[in-house]
């Protein structure tokens, strides 16, 4: 459904994503892994089309997304790791705007919209303005906004960030159910245990490169490793955080200069 292809991305001389390669289909779920600045944002915004690859394309269903931007983004739920929207309106405003803005009918929009809110327990709020929700109500309201639509595929950036203990199950049920029903999935998380748990395949970025594409059990196995976290931290050569944390201990102790 979704093919990457070759993307590269630069910034004058200096490149954030470098040749990166991947397809997603239908019903599958992708987690998309790699630390602060390695490319994972870059990689969001080209596939979103909210900026063009320098070298490469973005392929949805085998045409370039940039051919026809409004009709590729028809297909497209989106919730981004910070939560932009109009805190003036209230939950149910937003939603009866997203819906607008994709096209549909008032009587849809207004049934779903307030279905969405209830299932996600915002029913009580759903006329209060957004600047009164807390980080975890606000994403819940992304969360209805990219499922109003019904799109082909979904990209969920940091999807659980503030989201209480029962909304974050609720969410991973959801997953299940969105891939069966053949959403096309890409999970973009640092929970890796849940990331492990939910995703068909993991793709690796380090330093705008893929370093690993596999199923989370392929790469324990290859790796001789015990988790996900950990061949995470060996394919990005990320910092012994154990002996970084007795440094830092070892600084707050210091009485004296």
């Amino acid at each position: 459904m979704l093919e990457v292809r070759n993307a590269s991305k630069r910034y004058r001389t200096i490149p954030a994503v470098q040749n990166v390669s991947f397809t997603l289909s239908e019903g599958e779920i992708l987690g998309y892994l790699g630390p602060n600045g390695s490319g994972k944002s870059t990689t969001v915004k080209m596939i979103t089309g909210m900026i063009e690859p320098t070298d490469g394309e973005i392929l949805f269903r085998r045409r370039n997304i940039h051919d026809d931007l409004s009709a590729f983004r028809a297909h497209l739920g989106y919730v981004p790791e910070e939560a932009q929207v109009y805190t003036h309106l209230s939950g149910l405003e937003y939603l009866q705007l997203v819906g607008r803005l994709r096209g549909m009918p008032e009587k849809l929009i207004d049934a779903k919209a307030r279905s969405l809110l209830a299932l996600f327990s915002l029913e009580s709020s759903q006329y209060s303005a957004i600047s009164d929700y807390s980080k975890g109500m606000k994403q819940r309201v992304l969360l209805s906004a990219a499922l109003m639509h019904d799109p082909a595929l979904l990209i969920f950036d940091e999807p659980l960030s503030g989201l209480d203990a029962v909304t974050a199950r609720l969410f991973k049920d959801l997953l299940v159910l969105l891939a069966r029903e053949g959403k096309a999935i890409l999970y973009i998380s640092h929970v890796l245990e849940v990331v492990e748990r939910v995703c068909d395949r993991v793709i690796i970025l380090s330093k705008g490169k893929v370093v690993a594409d596999a199923a989370p059990s392929k790469l324990t196995e290859l790796t001789r490793l015990k988790d996900l976290e950990s061949v995470f931290a060996q394919l990005v050569q990320q910092t012994d955080t154990e002996q970084l944390a007795r440094d830092l201990v070892g600084v707050m102790k210091v009485q004296h200069a």
